[in-house]
């Protein structure tokens, strides 16, 4: 295993925990009052999401491609 595969899977594994946080954030009872009167969540649950998306994404891009 390279650098990259190991980082890739860093970063998979990161991504998924922080997805797993940010959808246990969205669904807490006081972020869905939040989201019923604005509309949307609250940043730090946006950002989980986000962040969660981006490195798992990231991670799942170093162990695909192959230099």
């Amino acid at each position: 295993m390279n650098s990259n595969q190991i980082i890739g899977i860093v970063l998979l594994v990161v991504g998924a925990i922080l997805l797993y946080f940010g959808y246990q954030a969205s669904q807490s009872m006081s972020e869905q009052v939040v989201e019923s009167f604005t509309g949307r969540f609250t940043d730090s649950t946006t950002w989980y999401l986000i962040l969660g998306a981006a490195a798992a994404l990231g991670g799942l891009l170093l162990l695909v491609v192959r230099r």
